[in-house]
């Protein structure tokens, strides 16, 4: 797609108010992609007189005709998936076949799900002699990450529209031709002026115009545990409502007697989608002592098919690849056991990471800690399913996780008593209606299905 040079608002395309532009590099060969307005306080101001003054009307509008309008949205970005895809792994560098698979098809998926909720959601129940209404929050002010650039725009705007919120959206600095690419796709679905708005920008500069804005009822965040802290407390000093995804550090629980060769193929494919920037990868391994070396090799041999540039792409932009290289050598540098990969770049152009694989992991160690967004696995070994439970639990995230048994109900034991907001069972597939957030520092509130929903609502009751 070629670059828009202004910004969405009220409907249309404007030009931003100042000249600072963004250049769009693709991370997988270093070249400029394209250049976006660096849109500021007044760029943002804009968009949210604008939202304000669409919110009246669409809050108005019948939820099945809202439902309409959102099921319209998600035909147009099913017709131009293709160019979905090409977009994604221009400014992303994902590799096409995953940009097709994930990028361009789960939004179709979560918008879709959005028209059917709409048109079904109970917004007014009967409790007693009151009737509850469960109305729109008000504008919306939604800032997304660049991992998953178009499904973590759609995860926060569809729901928003089908409660009948107006939105204001600041898409990361690194991903903005995605996200003006749906704003195309509002345009053509026809939904009303000013009912979506976006404003590209430095998210210190138009991100943080945004959170403070007094016309913003809520703030829909994805993206670090520390901008997220910053966030809710802009927020919380305004009185303000937050929804907050932030960071993870998930176990792979294998329990004694599972499928220990299909645990751990399955955890190192989750581990190296999208080149390990993804906040809910399990990249933890916890393996029992008995099985732990045989796990190792499993793991290293499972390693072997991710071939950078092929079937695994760069990280994002160069001070993600020197922030996850500085993570491989903290790792050599504690006693981690390098097993594949390491700091060394892997090709000579690009922003690549060499996936890495550490044993001899302990639960103290930086790398089972922190998080590092990029393709790097630890294996820890534990003594006992306490032990396992302990070392689960022993981060200060708690954003998803997996657990493998020799049955289900095993598996489901454990995963009741760990401290996150997802599990998968024994490879269990994911649901685009369950609710998806996190414990502790991995944030607050859930995305997806009517929990998602119920983010962008108030509640009203009235006593008869």
């Amino acid at each position: 797609m070629k670059a828009h040079d202004g910004m969405y608002i009220g409907g249309e395309w404007r030009p931003a108010r100042g000249r600072d532009t963004i250049t769009v590099v693709n991370p997988a060969d270093e070249q400029v992609v394209g250049h976006v307005p660096a849109g500021g306080a007044g760029d943002v101001d804009d968009a949210v007189r604008a939202a304000r003054a669409a919110l009246p009307g669409w809050a108005a509008t019948p939820p099945a005709e809202r439902a309409a309008r959102i099921a319209a949205l998600r035909d147009v970005l099913a017709a131009r998936q293709d160019e979905i895809a090409e977009t994604v792994t221009a400014e992303l560098g994902s590799p096409l076949p995953l940009s097709r698979s994930v990028h361009a098809a789960l939004p179709v998926a979560v918008a879709g799900s959005y028209a059917e909720l709409a048109a079904s959601y109970a917004f007014e129940e009967t409790l007693g002699n009151s009737t509850v209404l469960h109305e729109p929050i008000g504008v919306v002010g939604a800032i997304t990450p660049w991992n998953y650039p178009l499904h973590q725009i759609v995860a926060k705007v569809a729901p928003a529209l089908a409660a009948g919120c107006a939105v204001v959206l600041k898409p990361a600095e690194d991903t903005p031709l995605t996200a003006q690419l749906f704003a195309e796709a509002v345009h053509e679905a026809g939904l009303p002026a000013g009912v979506f708005n976006l404003v590209t920008g430095l998210g210190p500069v138009a991100g943080q115009a945004l959170a403070e804005h007094e016309g913003v009822d809520l703030v829909s965040f994805t993206g670090s545990t520390a901008v997220g802290a910053r966030i809710g407390a802009v927020a919380s000093a305004a009185v303000k409502r937050v929804a907050l995804e932030l960071g993870g550090k998930s176990a792979n629980v294998i329990l004694p007697g599972a499928d220990l060769a299909r645990a751990v193929n399955v955890g190192v494919a989750n581990v190296m989608a999208n080149s390990g920037q993804t906040c809910s990868a399990w990249t933890r391994m916890l393996v029992d002592a008995e099985r732990y070396e045989e796990a190792v090799a499993l793991a290293a041999a499972a390693f072997a098919k991710y071939v950078p540039g092929e079937r695994i792409g760069p990280v994002v932009n160069a001070k993600q690849r020197a922030r996850v290289r500085g993570y491989i050598e903290k790792g050599v540098e504690e006693g981690a056991r390098l097993v594949v990969g390491g700091p060394e770049a892997p090709m000579e152009r690009g922003y690549y990471v060499s996936p890495t694989l550490f044993a001899d992991v302990t639960p103290d160690m930086t790398v089972a800690q922190e998080e590092i967004f990029g393709p790097v696995l630890c294996v820890l070994r534990y003594e006992d399913v306490e032990d396992a439970l302990r070392i689960a639990n022993g981060t200060v995230y708690g954003l998803a996780g997996a657990v493998w048994a020799a049955d289900d109900a095993e598996a489901v034991a454990f995963a009741r008593r760990m401290d996150t907001g997802q599990v998968d069972i024994n490879g269990g597939r994911f649901n685009p209606l369950a609710p998806f957030g996190g414990y502790k520092r991995s944030g607050v509130g859930r995305e997806l299905g009517p929990h998602g929903l119920a983010e962008y609502l108030q509640t009203k009751s009235l006593q008869l």
